[in-house]
């Protein structure tokens, strides 16, 4: 893909977040579509590829009447709806089709229409994780967690204060689920899940969803809406089994996946103005600010410490509130390249002046996949 060439056209979300108990997940992909295709101007018509994940793209083109042209199921966790925007980046650009359609929808909480979360007894995980008592994600997270605090020092101070820093941030959200100033005290008094994190370090459990629509930047000069350039994009696997890491303390898919969109669009970590960095749980931000190059190794806890993140600081993160209080519904990635389209067409409730070049990176899995797009609202 050419930086610059193609574009993100509509960008919305589902009318409701957080507890939705009347929509199964399938009608949360619609609800977020629709809102997509009026916020753009088209009609599913004029729709010619499809992709989601969580939901079969089959589902979704049937639901909403598109007969497609190209479709992508690609499904790695949270930072799916990443690798589906520089999926139909590339296809577009191929000619393969022309306006494509990526949606998201999650009944996280109410559990309409979700499907199992569980892992087979037979699968990697099943054989050699599960045996040994992790619950979930918290448990797994543990592991990484325990080694960075370890090697670097980093302390459950530090660390408590990401969810103080975001909160802040949605503070200045009207749909972030949680807006009340919180300390760190706060997040240290709150009930622990699976040391060292606490209730406030873990991520929401709410529904709702969002969707994108893509086209060439040629094409976009048609539409009303400002368009969102992407300049590069990124993607990368390492382990279904958080266990295996190569580096607990650093993951080798958030390097991969973030050098390769930098080097794409021709920028260094000074030249971004907004980022976005997965945040299912607190420890996110700190491997993110890190692998992609933002800080040096153990340097992350210490930088978020500055206020550098806050609102005001240089480096502005997570400017929705994040997973932690905006809200989370399974798979985040959605969510994170919401804001960041919000931040780059100005209409963010927490807008950063001037941002000019957002990135957004998404995590899958135990740190097993993971995303990254860098985006700008002018063409290089």
């Amino acid at each position: 893909m050419k930086p610059g060439s193609i574009a993100i056209v509509g960008a919305a979300e589902t009318t409701e977040l957080g507890r939705i108990p009347d929509l199964s997940a399938l009608q949360l992909h619609a609800d977020a579509a629709l809102n997509t295709l009026a916020d753009v101007g088209l009609t599913p018509a004029d729709i010619d590829g499809v992709a989601t994940a969580g939901e079969s793209p089959t589902n979704v083109a049937w639901y909403l009447g598109i007969t497609p042209t190209w479709v992508d199921g690609t499904t790695v966790g949270g930072c799916s709806f990443m690798l589906h925007v520089r999926h139909a980046a590339a296809a577009i650009a191929q000619g393969l089709c022309t306006t494509v359609l990526i949606t998201h929808g999650e009944s996280g909480k109410s559990r309409v229409g979700a499907g199992r979360r569980a892992f087979s007894a037979a699968s990697l995980q099943g054989q050699f994780e599960v045996p040994y008592g992790p619950m979930g994600a918290a448990t797994m997270f543990t592991l990484p967690m325990l080694r960075y605090m370890k090697d670097f020092g980093l302390s459950e101070e530090k660390l408590a204060n990401v969810a103080v820093i975001q909160r802040e941030w949605a503070a200045q959200n009207p749909r972030a689920s949680f807006r009340d100033p919180i300390s760190v005290e706060d997040v240290l008094d709150s009930r622990m899940i699976a040391y060292p994190f606490r209730l406030l370090m873990c991520c929401l459990v709410t529904d709702g969803g969002g969707a994108l629509i893509l086209s060439s930047t040629e094409r976009a000069r048609d539409f009303s809406t400002p368009p969102v350039y992407l300049l590069g994009t990124g993607e990368s696997v390492e382990t279904p089994m958080v266990s295996q890491m190569q580096d607990l303390t650093s993951s080798k898919a958030f390097r991969v996946s973030g050098r390769k969109a930098f080097e794409e669009a021709g920028i260094r970590p000074e030249d971004v103005d907004h980022l976005m960095i997965y945040d299912a749980f607190a420890h996110l931000p700190i491997y993110g600010l890190e692998d992609l190059g933002f800080v040096g190794r153990g340097e992350a806890g210490d930088f978020i410490w500055g206020r550098n993140t806050a609102p005001g600081g240089r480096l502005p993160v997570n400017t929705n509130g994040g997973g932690l209080s905006y809200m989370h519904s399974g798979m985040y990635g959605m969510y994170a390249l919401q804001e960041s389209v919000r931040q780059l067409r100005g209409i963010a409730p927490a807008q950063v002046p001037g941002v000019r070049v957002s990135v957004s990176h998404g995590v899958g899995g135990m740190f097993g996949a993971a995303g990254t797009i860098v985006m700008s609202n002018e063409l290089p």
